[in-house]
């Protein structure tokens, strides 16, 4: 297959484009000021620049973007939008535009989070982003056309994270890297759509189990 990951440059990239390598896919990295191609979620203009650059692809992965942290007390609308721009309406973006450039029977696997599910301190855009991401994948999953599939990886904090964010989020037990790239390939491999991956901690290997299938490509 031919992938774009849009984000490969970073943590989960530096583990996932080199799995999909390997495995013989055609992998094109995309990023902000890194990659192959560059792309900027809060841009409309430059998604549409970087689809039309790498032509009809088998697949797009997004594990670009994060949410900011934040402060209930002090959050404000404009900050929560701010929040949104990249993580959420990037994203919804990379689908809503490449419906129409990537190739038939093609894939979306975007990336959210926990706290769409575990709600915890100062990440309140988190889970609005990650609930938000959710229910557009369940709602495009029935709606995408040419047997398009599009799923959602929503992990816990990931295992090179925690020197990085450990400290926010004391207690929580980390995904391993080797679990989470694997739900990743299985998105991209496989031919469920409308699944929501949680990849939390122990029972990771087992968050297709609880995924909400709506059906497969039909290819």
């Amino acid at each position: 297959m031919k992938i774009v990951t849009v984000g490969g440059a970073g943590t989960i990239g530096r583990r996932l484009v080199p799995a999909l390598r390997a495995r013989g896919h055609e992998v094109v990295v995309a990023g902000r000021t890194s990659g192959d191609v560059h792309v900027d979620l809060t841009s409309h203009g430059t998604i549409e620049a970087m689809y039309r650059e790498v032509g009809a692809v088998d697949a797009v992965v997004s594990i670009a973007a994060h949410g900011e942290l934040d402060d209930f007390r002090t959050l404000t609308r404009d900050a929560l939008y701010a929040n949104m721009r990249a993580k959420f309406f990037g994203q919804a973006d990379l689908v809503l535009t490449g419906q129409h450039h990537v190739a038939d029977r093609a894939s979306f696997t975007l990336t959210s989070g926990i706290f769409a599910d575990q709600p915890w301190p100062h990440v309140t855009g988190g889970g609005v982003i990650s609930g938000s991401l959710h229910g557009f994948v369940l709602s495009a999953a029935i709606e995408l056309p040419r047997d398009l599939r599009i799923n959602v990886v929503s992990p816990t904090l990931i295992g090179d994270s925690v020197d990085h964010f450990g400290a926010h989020f004391p207690g929580m037990r980390p995904v391993p890297m080797d679990e989470l790239v694997e739900h990743y390939v299985t998105c991209v491999e496989g031919d469920g759509t409308g699944l929501i991956i949680r990849a939390y901690g122990p029972d990771s290997a087992k968050a297709h189990e609880g995924g909400a299938h709506l059906g497969s490509s039909g290819g």
